[in-house]
């Protein structure tokens, strides 16, 4: 067969593959028009570019390439036509041609769709989909049947669908029954039914409306031009009559060893049940199945641990036993050689290949040669690949085998489908391409509440839709903390509701830690995994201490902050302040490269960092790349994980290190950057260090959020940030520093914006005669300037208490005093004369109101 392939200049090249040994290809699928197709002849004279035809040849090339396939197929030029020979032998070969491909593109130029997104609105091309002229030809009925990837595209080139998300509407328009569209054998239809299938459909040339049913019925037939549809149809019916009688006289001859072989033949081997509450997950199982049809498919489930990956899988392997009852469906654990090797003897065992038992036999080459020689399909299942390295390195085993990569011994076959289940995304690139990744996220809102609601069962009845959504928001919806908070409730029921679940959920970090380590056995997990989503989460974090030690510490340095909005800049201070502390006498210009490229190797080593973490899926970074996320969840377990192994404070001591030299004073000027940090400043109240000194970075971290809190109006805020620094403050300073007065002015502030005069006078009054004491060696005195501030606060206290006479009084001194120290030009000064200005004014007019006023009585 001849494939297309497009070059670098835009022009399309022709190259001449073996039929049954193709490389990788995508497929047009279409309706001609007369005469605005480009021909073989035409394309090979770079020709035909002003027809309709050429159009679609640039679409299949480029859907191929954004598929990432090197080569296409396009029946109009790809074919010679002039050439009988060549002509009869693609009429032969034609379904077998579309069932090999990787993709098939549908383009149906009647349906449009114009400036709409063809899934966010359906309704603008579903009628035009149904009444479309591609479902009414008969060649097109193998190219749909055939292929296992599908997709529809509209005559913009927008994608409307696959085989499998469109399949009701397919099944309604033409009434091919599902399972055909869904890659049942089709010899277990009944030829009636098949020939139903075409019966409403035209052909162009008469006879071809037998011709196109070949690759239905997997027949060859001679190609008579001018035959006619009858007598091309007499002779489909013969072919297929003698071959049905040649299966037959084969299965009678076999006797009834082969008969009952085939009658008790048990091609599902999955050592897990299915699930009887599995929630479908929008369009994944689609998605699976849709890329597993692919001959010789080969794709990676790819999430954190907990997510459903093998759960996925175990569903993917029931509906496929259903709806393929004769392909192999087996399963192989794969988190080390020595379990693969065990997978691989129970495959042998169940598939009862010869020489299984020879003591001496290579399990993995037996077990691979049986996959290349079968005619049977076959899908396989490597769960838990979390690390490849043991498939890509040449190993001994207790097998008899030759020093050669296991991987090798999985075998890319048109009839076989490999998936593999992993929480690493570097490992999965090292076995499939890119673009064979299905990444799994957590459950949306709505499947967490249903999981929930299955699992819990009667208890699920007790519970209000309110408490179950919060349960399924602080899990934060990830199927296996929602199941194992279910069996907790479920045991201890009608001791614990979800009510009470949530009540001790919320207690503590250690109560939380508590429930979170609950580890039920779980019948469709593996026996080595373990079923506590913390206990996952934690074996992910020891391979990568052992196999990246910095992207373990960056993971542990994030695990302090808010879940989401973690700064790089932030995260980067620590490196970046180890760096300034080699300080260097002399400089040339080899000292400025060095820095350079010292400065180059560090950012790369930090990118290789986060590139590992993403990898396990345990952080996201954002669209700009200046900010990343992470899971509630994932941080708890980390920080749990870090107790367990004494380094909990040094951790919690760089991010209050980090985080205070990053966050500035509440000033107007710098609310940009304490917005962006204040979430990790409050995230940080819940992280109290032991330390005096990192106690002491603790306090001013809170203090200067509680300044910006105060100024942007936030009450509550800065008032809890406000009186934890003060303690912290009183504890390690005493109660007369400097910083501990400001500790007590920042919380009367606090108050003052709350509404809370009274608490707020009595610390200001405190600071006021503090700061006229002598504290240590140092005097402040009344006018030291931090006493005028404090007398100028107070004013503003009792002016707001309704204390006008003395706050004005209090104000006459500050401004006294304020000229005298500060001088007359000062801010501070104009300020506070500008207030008592007004105060005494507002009183002259009170006092005059009120003498009218007893003049009047």
């Amino acid at each position: 067969m001849r494939l297309l392939q497009r070059l670098s200049s835009g022009t399309y090249e022709l190259t001449y593959f073996d039929h049954d040994d193709p490389p990788p290809y995508a497929i047009l699928s279409h309706t001609w028009r007369e005469g605005q197709e480009v021909s073989y002849q035409e394309l090979i004279a770079g020709a035909g570019r002003d027809k309709k035809g050429f159009e679609k040849i640039c679409f299949c090339g480029e859907r191929a390439e954004a598929d990432r396939l090197q080569y296409f197929w396009v029946d109009t030029c790809c074919i010679d036509k002039t050439n009988i020979s060549e002509l009869d032998t693609a009429i032969n070969y034609m379904f077998r041609w579309y069932q090999r491909s990787s993709k098939c593109y549908v383009y149906l130029s009647d349906v449009s769709v114009g400036d709409h997104d063809p899934a966010a609105f359906p309704i603008t091309w579903a009628d035009a989909f149904r009444r479309s002229r591609w479902f009414t030809r008969g060649w097109t009925l193998q190219e749909l049947i055939a292929p296992g990837s599908v997709e529809f595209f509209s005559r913009e080139g927008k994608r409307l669908g696959s085989k499998i998300t469109l399949e009701q509407q397919i099944h309604d328009i033409t009434r091919i029954p599902i399972d055909a569209l869904r890659g049942q054998n089709l010899a277990e239809f009944s030829v009636k039914e098949r020939m139903s299938w075409v019966a409403s459909c035209m052909t162009t040339v008469k006879e071809d409306r037998a011709y196109c049913l070949l690759g239905i019925f997997g027949v060859f037939l001679p190609v008579i031009r001018g035959e006619g549809e009858e007598h091309a149809m007499r002779r489909l019916r013969k072919e297929i009559r003698e071959q049905q009688q040649e299966l037959m006289t084969e299965q009678t001859s076999s006797g009834s060893h082969n008969t009952q072989r085939f009658q008790t033949h048990l091609s599902l081997a999955i050592p897990f049940r299915r699930d009887p509450d599995f929630v479908d997950r929008g369009t994944l199982l689609d998605k699976l199945k849709e890329q597993c049809s692919a001959p010789a498919s080969r794709l990676a489930l790819v999430g954190v641990g907990g997510v459903g990956k093998s759960q996925l899988a175990i569903e993917h392997c029931y509906r496929t036993h259903e709806t393929s009852p004769g392909m192999w469906v087996l399963w192989a654990h794969a988190s080390s050689t020595a379990r693969l090797e065990q997978s691989f003897h129970d495959i042998a065992d169940r598939v009862k290949i010869e020489g299984r038992r020879d003591p001496q036999v290579n399990i993995f080459k037996l077990v691979h040669d049986w996959m290349c020689d079968t005619n049977e399909r076959w899908l396989l299942v490597l769960d838990n690949v979390d690390d490849a390295s043991f498939l890509l390195d040449a190993q001994a085993t207790t097998s008899k085998i030759t020093a050669k990569p296991l991987y090798e011994y999985l075998p890319y076959c048109t009839h076989g489908c490999v998936i593999i289940t992993t929480r690493n995304k570097e490992a999965a690139l090292q076995l499939v391409e890119q673009r064979d990744i299905i990444a799994l996220n957590p459950m949306s809102a709505l499947q967490a509440q249903t999981l929930l609601t299955k699992k819990l069962g009667v208890q699920a009845a007790s519970s209000n839709a309110a408490e179950l959504t919060e349960l399924a928001i602080v899990l934060e919806h990830m199927p296996l903390a929602l199941v194992q908070a279910a069996a907790y409730i479920s045991q201890r029921a009608p001791l614990c509701s979800v009510a009470q679940y949530l009540d001790q959920f919320r207690k503590s970090e250690r109560k939380r830690t508590s429930l979170l380590r609950y580890d039920k056995d779980h019948m469709r997990r593996d026996r080595e995994a373990k079923n506590s989503i913390i206990t996952t989460w934690q074996i992910s974090f020891e391979y990568i201490q052992q196999t990246r030690p910095s992207a373990a510490d960056l993971l542990a340095l994030m695990s302090f902050f808010d879940r989401q909005g973690i700064p790089k800049n932030v995260l980067q201070a620590q490196a970046k302040h180890k760096e300034n502390k080699h300080n260097r006498k002399d400089f040339d210009d080899d000292d400025v490269d060095t820095d350079f490229e010292d400065n180059v190797s560090e950012d790369d080593e930090f990118f290789e960092d986060v590139a590992a973490l993403r990898n396990f899926y345990f952080i996201s970074i954002s669209t700009n790349g200046t900010t990343f996320e992470m899971h509630a969840l994932v941080q708890l377990s980390m920080r749990t994980w870090l107790a367990a192994n004494g380094r909990l404070e040094r951790y919690k001591d760089q991010f209050i290190n980090n985080l205070c030299e990053a966050f500035p004073t509440g000033e107007y000027e710098n609310w940009i950057a304490c917005q962006a940090l204040f979430a990790h400043a409050k995230a940080a109240t819940g992280h109290k260090p032991e330390g005096a000194s990192s106690l002491l970075q603790w306090a001013t971290l809170l203090y200067r959020a509680a300044w910006y809190a105060e100024r942007k109006g936030s009450a509550g805020e800065a008032e809890v940030l406000a009186t934890q620094s003060l303690k912290a403050r009183k504890k390690v300073l005493g109660r007369d520093h400097e910083d501990t007065i400001w500790g007590r002015a920042m919380v009367a502030s606090a108050y003052k914006i709350g509404g809370k005069w009274d608490a707020a006078e009595e610390l200001e009054v405190q600071v006021m005669e503090t700061r006229k004491m002598k504290l240590g060696a140092t005097k402040l005195g009344a006018d030291h300037p931090s006493t005028l501030t404090s007398m100028n606060n107070l004013a503003f206290t009792w002016k707001s208490l309704g204390r006008t006479v003395k706050a004005i009084y209090l104000m006459q001194q500050c401004v006294q005093r304020r000229e005298q120290v500060l001088g007359a030009s000062h801010p501070h000064y104009l300020s506070s004369l500008l207030v008592l200005e007004q105060w005494e004014g507002e009183q002259a007019d009170m006092e005059l109101f009120n003498r009218f006023k007893d003049m009047r009585l």
